[in-house]
């Protein structure tokens, strides 16, 4: 009972503010239907926006550059690793010398897992955590040589390498398609 005078009250202040309750018994009224078929319809004529269309699909250009242009510029995505005597850095880039993705064992978040932010564990974790972030940005393949020829035979850039892979990236570009 105490309860129920308390809504009453309750609905009066509302009411001597101006607001109304809905009524339940409000009349119900048809809307005439829709015509749904034009959504439908298929466009005859598709514009992609998706700038790196033409490289997912193997047909965009690679700016070769001149012969003697050194290392080579023949790449849509490049995987670059750089290791100092205190960490370990990898980018991946773009022909045109932008970076698009970054990842070193100087970020908090990777380093305080490492023992050592450097070292053939580092370089495992650091291609995990690359392999991740490239497939989250789109990029499934990029282009990964080793500037110098002698790099590759260290442990630590074929453990890398390895976890890359391991991590869904494939580590070379598919060819161009010439049409």
């Amino acid at each position: 009972m105490a309860l129920s005078s308390r809504l009453l009250l309750a609905a009066g202040g509302l009411r001597a503010a101006g607001l109304r309750f809905a009524s339940t018994t409000a009349s119900l009224k048809t809307e005439p239907e829709v015509d749904t078929s034009e959504n439908e319809v298929v466009a005859p004529n598709f514009i992609n926006r998706n700038p790196r269309n033409l490289e997912q699909m193997a047909l965009a250009r690679k700016e070769r550059g001149w012969k003697t242009t050194w290392p080579k510029r023949e790449f849509w995505h490049r995987l670059r690793l750089e290791r100092t005597q205190h960490y370990v850095e990898a980018f991946v880039e773009r022909s045109n010398g932008d970076v698009v993705l970054s990842a070193s064992t100087r970020e908090w978040a990777i380093k305080r897992h490492l023992y050592s932010p450097k070292g053939v564990a580092a370089c495992k974790n650091l291609g995990r955590v690359m392999a991740q972030r490239c497939l989250e940005a789109g990029i499934n393949f990029v282009n990964f040589k080793a500037i110098i020829p002698w790099e590759h035979h260290c442990d630590s850039i074929q453990e890398f390498e390895k976890a890359m892979e391991e991590g869904g990236v494939v580590l070379r570009e598919p060819r161009r398609l010439y049409q």
